[in-house]
Parts: structure tokens; C-alpha cells; sequence
């Protein structure tokens, strides 16, 4: 490398962010200190999720209770209509 100013062989060797950018192709930013990604796709500080992913949660159709009521409702469907074959 040359002594120019703009010595730029250190940001040229750092590792890259490699994320897979909207063409498809390898992101080809410097990787944050210490993170894998550029500062773009995730290596910022704050970027993510938080803790105790709020985001995450499972509410409405999906959670435990809901199967459950719904299995259960399932279940006594099940027993009247053979309650009902019962009676005929």
C-alpha cells in the first residue's frame, strides 16, 4: 500500500456484513466492531429486538388457552352429536 493520506487498506481488509441485500447479492458494507452485520442490517446499537420480546408474544387465535378452549369445545361437540346418534 502506498503512503497516501487516505491510507484505506484497513477498511478494505475489514470483514464485511455479508446480510443478502434486496438483489439478492452479498451486502458489502464494513461489519460493526465486535457485531457480524453493517450498521444497516443490524449492527447499530438499539437495532433488534429488545429483551423479553414483546413483539414475539403470542396472543388472539394462537395461545395455549385458545387451542385448549378450542379442543375442548371440539371434545364436547363430539360427545353430543354421539349422545344425539344415541337418541335416534
Amino acid at each position: 500500500m502506498s503512503d497516501h493520506i487516505r491510507n484505506t487498506g484497513p477498511m478494505l481488509a475489514s470483514p464485511r456484513c455479508g446480510a443478502k441485500t434486496r438483489t439478492s447479492g452479498a451486502c458489502r458494507s464494513p461489519a460493526v466492531r465486535g457485531k457480524k452485520r453493517c450498521r444497516m442490517h443490524g449492527g447499530a446499537p438499539g437495532s433488534g429486538a429488545p429483551k423479553a420480546n414483546q413483539n414475539a408474544r403470542k396472543h388472539g387465535l394462537f395461545t395455549r388457552d385458545a387451542i385448549a378452549e378450542r379442543r375442548r369445545i371440539r371434545e364436547l361437540l363430539g360427545e353430543a352429536r354421539k349422545l344425539l346418534e344415541e337418541m335416534k
